[in-house]
């Protein structure tokens, strides 16, 4: 028996795709404004509306595999190898986010949507720049390794808020043009909504 293409899934696709390719062109730089990407709605997205676990963690994880390789490879020259260091711990962030969706977003509405889009930017924070803090980071200012107390963990989660600002700033922003363009799409095209 052939099986006929979902185009809720095709479109649901495209959506992550195309959102994905905002995140290459903006990271030609390293810089606090880089973090103003789609990855944070992405993952939100991905974890609301695709019902196969499956699709929903592998595909904004997958695109997120996909983005890092041509940034680090191609835009960066390798200069941080393949991938970077501590890469499995974002990579984790990253499927927490896509569980925040499942569980926050179990109704799409805006005050879901801001929720769930700031629980995903204070967890990418905190957990990221622990990260960091952990693997040894170092101070921003000094270039001197971060101590390895309360005070130096303290200075990674400080230096870490412009960071945090641009990518709440990017998963708000992404996430009223994914989310909104998908709720509007459903409305105007009811074969896209779930049977």
């Amino acid at each position: 028996m052939k099986q006929s293409i979902n185009p809720r899934s095709v479109v649901l696709l495209l959506f992550i795709g195309l959102t994905a390719a905002f995140r290459i062109t903006g990271m030609a730089e390293m810089s606090a404004l880089s973090h103003f990407t789609p990855l944070g709605a992405m993952a939100l997205f991905g974890g609301a509306y695709f019902s196969n676990r499956w699709k929903a963690f592998g595909l904004p994880l997958l695109t997120l595999w996909i983005s890092d390789l041509i940034i680090n490879v191609g835009l960066l020259n390798g200069q941080f190898g393949i991938m970077y260091d501590g890469w499995y711990w974002i990579y984790g962030i990253f499927a927490l986010i896509v569980w925040y969706g499942q569980v926050l977003l179990r109704k799409v509405s805006v005050k879901n949507v801001l929720v769930a889009a700031l629980v995903a930017s204070l967890s990418h924070w905190l957990l990221a720049d622990t990260s960091v803090w952990l693997v040894g980071g170092t101070d921003l200012r000094t270039q001197l390794p971060l101590s390895r107390n309360f005070a130096g963990w303290l200075q990674c989660i400080t230096q870490g808020i412009p960071y945090m600002r641009n990518f709440l700033a990017g998963t708000l922003v992404y996430s009223a043009v994914l989310f909104g363009g998908f709720e509007w799409l459903q409305a105007r095209y009811p074969k896209l909504a779930v049977a």
